[in-house]
């Protein structure tokens, strides 16, 4: 019996909406310029009343000429309200992004490539409808914390998605594995190939497998759009147009399967190799953004490798990636829905978590030496840094505001040159314990900006002012050294739970104060 038939449609996810794809109405109305439209309807509209108005003064007793007055009127009466409508409607769309549909539209989407509706991003939340096939392993009932996904096809040169699977499993620690699932898409077309992986992942990993842990999945290709007489954008050559149009349908396949499996995703490729305890940092960052908006976190720099998501918005993400497969590669295609989100800049963490581990491309086994010089294997210490609202009086340069110190991505605080009294504070929205403080001023760019003279005090008694909260007695905890502060143990020099922590200028100077990282590691909440 060939592999292929073995392979049975286990789960079918529904659709909310059949037929063909529907485009946003924005994308359908031609070259009329909309200002014009909108003035036609302002002379128009008063002349349809008077109009009505005259052939019901003297044509009163004739009600088929009345009739055929109000059809008129109600005619353009609607066809006004309906221009007045698109010009009001475009008034919320960005040029940029109006710019885009109008041309993907115009030159791109066909109808009859797809097998399910389209009408707009903000209503993709829906499933695809498209039957999966389980090659090895199930979901279990109970959502975990993150999902892992990788897709993978056959390779000419090379086959590293054994080693990645291996990296993540090896790289977690026993509570961690508890946490996580990872799910493998076998989206080659070689049946034999597919059967072939199925039995060695099966080998290696049957443990994993039969906790839930693993999951193997393959789509059909009667699920795949068109993939041939692509149009080639950039220049690019046709097979590298199907290349990456596929891949871009592989990935929306996959997040369309994961999006209920767990809290969060975060998307791999199968040539990757894992920081140690990578789990347990995602966590420490996820914990240290709450109470702000976030589309995308980032931990790596290559690509589309570590990029991380709420599972609720997989399914947008899946039909957005399915809608302009064939417009540009995928980490392209990831960027633009950021925005469109409203993510306007890039939140990437460093040290980055995940290595790019292959030699040669799944493209034709070309070689790809690409590495993230931002990695680091062996687990790191990544601070706690407790929800917090953060405060200055000196002078911000730009937008380098205050709060861009205060989190593990690459950008700080920058500020013009300080006097003696300023600060830099932070208020914790709950008393903690801190275990250790560490402060970092200067780049590496601009090592003249580091705080000359300064302190570092912790705070108590919060109270509420025309400013905001702030604390009423402090404790100096030391004095900055070389434009630097770090202390350990800080749980058992300060006896009370901190509520506000400040950096204090001490002594003015002329040089501009860069604030590159605060960093705070809790020992435990605070009961209080």
């Amino acid at each position: 019996m060939p592999a292929a038939s073995r392979w049975e449609p286990l789960i079918s996810l529904p659709c909310e909406a059949q037929g063909p794809l529907e485009l946003p109405a924005h994308t359908r109305r031609g070259q009329i310029e909309q200002n014009q439209l909108f003035s036609l309807c302002l002379v128009m509209l008063p002349y349809a009343f008077l109009h009505m108005r005259h052939n019901w003064k003297y044509f009163d007793k004739m009600r088929c000429l009345r009739k055929r007055s109000a059809v008129s009127f109600l005619g353009v009466l609607v066809i006004c309200l309906l221009f007045m409508n698109l010009y009001i409607e475009d008034g919320y769309v960005l040029e940029g992004d109006k710019q885009l549909i109008r041309e993907t539209a115009t030159h791109q989407l066909n109808p009859e490539r797809y097998a399910h509706t389209y009408k707009d991003l903000s209503n993709f939340s829906g499933s695809i409808n498209i039957s999966y096939r389980y090659l090895a392993g199930t979901p279990l009932p109970r959502k975990r914390y993150l999902t892992i996904g990788l897709s993978s096809v056959k390779r000419k040169k090379g086959n590293y998605l054994l080693e990645t699977i291996k990296s993540i499993f090896e790289q977690s620690s026993y509570e961690e594995l508890k946490e996580i699932t990872v799910v493998v898409q076998l989206a080659d077309f070689d049946s034999a190939w597919c059967d072939v992986m199925v039995q060695d992942i099966s080998q290696k990993f049957a443990h994993h497998i039969i906790a839930g842990r693993l999951i193997v999945i393959h789509v059909p290709e009667e699920y795949y759009p068109i993939l041939d007489g692509l149009k080639r954008n950039y220049n690019d050559p046709e097979d590298r147009v199907k290349f990456r149009s596929k891949q871009n349908v592989d990935y929306a396949f996959l997040l369309n399967f994961c999006a209920n499996l767990s809290d969060y995703y975060v998307m791999l490729e199968d040539d990757v190799r894992c920081s140690k305890n990578f789990l347990t940092t995602v966590k420490k960052v996820i914990t240290s953004r709450e109470g702000s908006y976030w589309v995308t976190l980032e931990f790596s720099k290559l690509g589309y490798i570590g990029k991380l998501y709420h599972s609720h918005d997989l399914p947008r993400l899946a039909h957005f990636l399915l809608m302009f497969y064939q417009e540009m590669p995928c980490d392209w295609l990831l960027i633009h829905f950021r925005g469109l989100l409203a993510q306007k800049e890039v939140i990437r963490f460093k040290p980055s978590l995940f290595q790019h581990m292959g030699y040669y491309s799944s493209y034709k086994g070309a070689e790809n030496k690409l590495k993230d010089d931002d990695f680091e294997e062996e687990s790191f210490d990544v601070p706690d840094n407790p929800p917090a609202n953060l405060h200055t009086n000196m002078n911000v340069f730009e937008n380098y505001e205050a709060s861009k110190a205060y989190s593990s991505i690459d950008e700080y605080f920058w500020g013009k040159p300080p006097s003696t009294g300023d600060f830099y504070g932070i208020v914790f929205e709950k008393p903690i314990k801190i275990s250790k403080i560490k402060v970092v001023t200067g780049t590496e760019d601009r090592q003249n900006d580091i705080l000359r003279h300064g302190a570092l005090e912790v705070g108590e008694k919060i109270v509420g002012s025309k400013t905001g909260r702030k604390c009423t007695t402090y404790l100096r905890l030391g004095e900055f050294k070389n434009g630097n502060f770090e202390m350990t143990d800080v749980e058992h020099k300060v006896l009370f739970d901190i509520s506000c922590m400040r950096i204090l200028v001490t002594k003015s100077q002329k040089e501009w104060l860069i604030i590159r990282s605060i960093s705070i590691w809790t020992s435990q909440t605070s009961s209080q």
